[in-house]
């Protein structure tokens, strides 16, 4: 059984453009829970929350109103033309109009003068979108979701891991190994039905940071590397959309607002990243599981003033949380008007190459160093005529896991102790990941160390594949 049911233009942005659907349900509920499958956010503009038709919402089976033929009950025979009509009066119905259920929802903000039903009306206008959903991501999208946000759009590539379980509060262990976008729209619209999500599950790039954030009024930043920030900050004031800043690192969070009305921007702070490798991420450095939290939550409190145009914003103003010594401290900063990007004269005027600007990839000749598979390491350590192995961890990370055998040599201390090592010999170097003991490899192959070899994967890879009493962490 093959009917068709007909999308009016107002909802199409909800189905991808399309204006028609088949569908092969006998009755209304059935042809609409198929459409609701594939296209979940349109719900919530036809149903109501105890699952009857919204009032200002009408469907018409061949031309007949499905109110005098049992309503979703109707019956849906072989070529129908089911057709959903809202209530329009230039569009859809005011996006700003708050349901009853909404009054219920929001009741403890409209009980607050400085928020009262116009302030929760440009919530519930407001598109905010949220770069990375990490440690900081994660607690952005659920208090801005919580606090009735309409639109909240989600940059990310990644899937569930098991070490992001420890401070990525939107996941649990069934979501392991699946996307974390599409595990967060779960548990966010779980939260808030309201909340329109729009997934950009790519990772953002010069090409295409342009096109997904101009469609935004706020970009929240909880991304975890110096190309993204820097993406992010110039597509920001290319486009004069505020920057809501968060960073952590191991116990300490950083928080600000960036280009906003005439503010700085993150490179009048930080006008060119430090040197690959010195500025740990927290993959290789470790951050203690809240601090995403308070971190994120600060963040997700000044995306809510900008939007009610309220309090006093992080705008000329750099906080700092210490959470070891539970303390907060307040730096300020202004405008550069020498800023490359937001300066005076800019010479920043389109997306650049990020990476390359962050020194990661060098447009230069990779230097002359090999990858070693851990299979292969093993092969050569079973065979007795092993190379030295040099692991480029910290201290604190041998307690985790290490490789017996292996010289320790920590990366910061590497350059230092160079007269340890000689030139002539075989050398492995190893890290949690790979990505270190990369970076070590490139350093030692310019000191023209004649055999150097990186362990893909570092010791990660060897204890999923080689040691499995070894913990991945």
């Amino acid at each position: 059984m093959s009917s068709k049911l007909r999308i009016p233009s107002p909802l199409r942005r909800f189905t991808n453009g399309q204006s028609e659907i088949e569908v092969d349900g006998n009755n209304v509920r059935k042809v609409l829970d198929q459409l609701f499958d594939a296209h979940p956010d349109i719900k919530n503009h036809i149903i109501e929350e105890d699952g009857s038709l919204r009032n200002f919402v009408n469907i018409f089976i061949n031309g007949e109103d499905i109110r005098q033929k049992g309503g979703l009950k109707a019956d849906v025979t072989d070529g129908s033309d089911v057709r959903i009509i809202p209530s329009i009066a230039g569009g859809l119905p005011d996006s700003k109009i708050l349901t009853p259920k909404e009054f219920v929802r929001y009741s403890r903000h409209l009980s607050l003068p400085e928020v009262g039903i116009e302030g929760q009306k440009k919530i519930k206008s407001a598109k905010v979108l949220v770069v990375g959903a990490g440690g900081l991501g994660c607690p952005v999208s659920l208090y801005l979701a919580a606090a009735g946000v309409g639109t909240i759009g989600m940059v990310d590539y990644d899937v569930v891991d098991e070490s992001n379980l420890q401070r990525q509060v939107l996941f649990g262990v069934d979501q392991q190994g699946k996307s974390k976008l599409l595990s967060a729209k779960e548990r966010l619209k779980n939260l808030n039905p309201y909340t329109n999500f729009i997934l950009h599950e790519v990772a953002l790039t010069s090409e295409n940071a342009l096109d997904i954030i101009k469609d935004y009024d706020i970009v929240v930043d909880g991304s975890d590397n110096f190309p993204t920030r820097y993406l992010v900050n110039d597509a920001c004031v290319l486009l004069n959309i505020p920057n809501v800043y968060g960073s952590i690192y191991r116990f300490d969070g950083q928080v600000s607002v960036f280009n906003f009305e005439g503010g700085p921007c993150y490179r009048c702070l930080y006008p060119s990243p430090p040197p690959p490798g010195l500025v740990p991420s927290c993959a290789e450095g470790g951050v203690l599981g809240v601090l995403p939290g308070i971190i994120g939550t600060l963040q997700a409190n000044e995306a809510l003033k900008i939007i009610l145009g309220i309090g006093d914003l992080m705008v000329n103003r750099f906080l700092l949380f210490d959470a070891l010594a539970m303390e907060f401290n307040e730096l300020k900063i202004k405008k550069n008007e020498d800023c490359v990007v937001c300066g005076n004269s800019p010479t920043i005027t389109e997306l650049i190459d990020y990476k390359q600007f962050c020194g990661i990839e060098s447009v230069t000749e990779k230097v002359d160093y090999s990858e070693m598979d851990v299979a292969e390491l093993e092969k050569i350590l079973q065979n007795g005529s092993a190379p030295t192995v040099i692991d480029v961890r910290e201290d604190f990370e041998l307690e985790i896991s290490k490789l017996e055998g292996a010289v320790h040599i920590p990366m910061n201390e590497l350059p230092k102790r160079l007269d340890e090592l000689s030139a002539d010999e075989d050398y492995v170097i190893m890290c949690r990941t790979g990505v270190r003991s990369a970076q070590i490899c490139e350093f030692l192959a310019n000191q023209n160390f004649k055999s150097i070899a990186n362990l893909t994967g570092g010791i990660n890879e060897w204890a999923k594949r080689v040691d499995d009493s070894l913990p991945v962490y």
